[in-house]
Parts: C-alpha cells; sequence; structure tokens
C-alpha cells in the first residue's frame, strides 16, 4: 500500500464512521506514531485535523466563500492571461478551430506516469503546454494512455516517466517558488468558459455547479456546466474537485469520489481560508 492509498483509506473511514476518535493508524497498516508522521508530512497537519474539513457544514461555509471569491473575480472574459495558481503561474490557452482539426498532427507529446499527493497521475505535455492530466491506479494506466491519446489521434507520443516527474513537482510541490507554465485544451466555446470560470476558484473554497452557471452568464445551464466539468482533460490544474452540490454533498468525481476529498482535504491544510491568491 502506497502513501497515497493509506490516507485515502483513513479519509474514507472517516467519512463513513463520522467518529472523531478513530485508532488511525489501525487503517493504514501503519503505528499511530508512524501514520502522523506520514499524514504531518503530507498534509502539514495532524490526521484528526482533517476531520472538520469533512463535514457537511464546512462544505457549506466553504461554498458561502468560494460564491464571494468568484464575486470578486475578474471578468471571466479577460482571464486568459497568467493565473497565479498555487507554486504554478498558470496561463491557458485553448486550441483554434483548425488546431483542433489538426488533432495533434506533426506534434510530439512527451507524456509519462508519476506519483502525487493524490496517487499515480499521468501527465502529457505538448509543444503548446500541459495538455493532460488524469490520475489512476496502476491497473488503469493503459486505459488512462489510450484517453489521452484519443484526444489528440494525429499526434506522436513519446514515453518519459522522469519527466513527468518533474512535471508533477512543479504542480504539486509547494515548498518551490512559482514556476510559469502554460497549458493547452481544447474543447468548445461553453467548456473554454467554463474551465476558465474553475481556474478563479481559490484552493481550500468551492462553489456549486449552479453558482458556476450564473457566473459564466447562463443561469438555467447548471446541468450543462456540470458536464463541461467533468470533461476537464487537466484534472486538478483546471479544479474540478472544488465544485460541488448547493446542498454541500461533494458529489461524484471523474478520478473518484474518495481522491475528491483526499484533493480537498490536502487543500484545506496547505491553503488557510481567506489567504490564498488567484
Amino acid at each position: 500500500m502506497n502513501d497515497y492509498n493509506r490516507i485515502a483509506q483513513v479519509i474514507q473511514s472517516l467519512t463513513e464512521s463520522h467518529a472523531e476518535q478513530l485508532n488511525l493508524g489501525d487503517y493504514a497498516g501503519l503505528s499511530q506514531a508512524d501514520f502522523h508522521r506520514l499524514f504531518s508530512v503530507w498534509a502539514g497537519i495532524m490526521p484528526e485535523d482533517i476531520l472538520p474539513c469533512l463535514t457537511l457544514s464546512n462544505a457549506k461555509a466553504l461554498l458561502g466563500e468560494g460564491n464571494r471569491n468568484l464575486d470578486a473575480a475578474l471578468d471571466f472574459e479577460l482571464s486568459d492571461g497568467p493565473i497565479k495558481w498555487q507554486n504554478l503561474c498558470l496561463t491557458l490557452e485553448a486550441a483554434s478551430p483548425s488546431q483542433l482539426t489538426a488533432a495533434g498532427e506533426s506534434w510530439t507529446i512527451t507524456a509519462g506516469f508519476a506519483d502525487s499527493p493524490f496517487g499515480r497521475c499521468l501527465i502529457g505535455e505538448c509543444p503548446r503546454g500541459i495538455c493532460h492530466l488524469s490520475f489512476g491506479e496502476p491497473a488503469d494506466d493503459a486505459a488512462k494512455w489510450a484517453w489521452m491519446v484519443g484526444n489528440w489521434p494525429k499526434a506522436n507520443f513519446q514515453r518519459d516517466d522522469s519527466f513527468a516527474s518533474q512535471l508533477a513537482g512543479m504542480i504539486f510541490d509547494q515548498t518551490n517558488d512559482a514556476h510559469r507554465r502554460q497549458a493547452y485544451v481544447k474543447g468548445t466555446p461553453f467548456q473554454i468558459q467554463v474551465w476558465r470560470a474553475l481556474l478563479q476558484i481559490r484552493p481550500g473554497t468551492l462553489v456549486s455547479y449552479g453558482r458556476l452557471a450564473t457566473k459564466i452568464k447562463n443561469p438555467k445551464a447548471a446541468r450543462a456546466v456540470g458536464t463541461a466539468v467533468g470533461q476537464n482533460p487537466l484534472a486538478y490544474v483546471i479544479p474540478c474537485h472544488r465544485v460541488i452540490r448547493e446542498t454541500g454533498v461533494i458529489g461524484h468525481y471523474g478520478c473518484g469520489k474518495i481522491r475528491k476529498r483526499v484533493m480537498l482535504a490536502w487543500e484545506m491544510a496547505n491553503f488557510p481560508r481567506g489567504n490564498a491568491l488567484v
């Protein structure tokens, strides 16, 4: 069992039991001391301090913060410039119609598998920027790779796990200074609009599907927003995990419901509310 699986198993147990006192080490197959050490390295806090992050009342409070955050954000039409996102200064570029038709022809996309705080991930970078990020287990490798190739069917792919690990370090290592990175996506104009809106959500806060629809001036499109969120090709970088139901229920996630909870708990530990920059 790797570190992510240990963390995920405990968070799932906390979620299901709603108990404040658990012998957490038992769930991870470690002694209490070893598990506390593992958890403090992973999240920067003790495992017991994660429990408030998993409650329905906390989710509702974070929804309120996320709503105010979006109200104060720049107009989404202007948000295609660099955005300070965690330790990554991200510029999101959308493929043009001609680039969509080309489907990556004459490109070499370098991609590989790497470890992250949320388990194994597949990262791909094309000549225009990071074009794929997804999570899964080793048994999912072939399916994840096929999905990535299917998005760019005319491109050549070169596997380089070492390169992928370097990219993962830039994205997830909170101890490093900001890195400037380009992200490149293809989608419909509506999907691009939703994904740009997602980039305005601060780490450690949440928004609802309905609120996102309202902010892109399409308040009746909550269901369509949910579909666009689910089709995000850059998991975590475009933070679709920060969108939940209006009721505070976490809901589904393409990379796994427990992984979504793990991501949110990790962010709440690493980005105190009100201190995160967009």
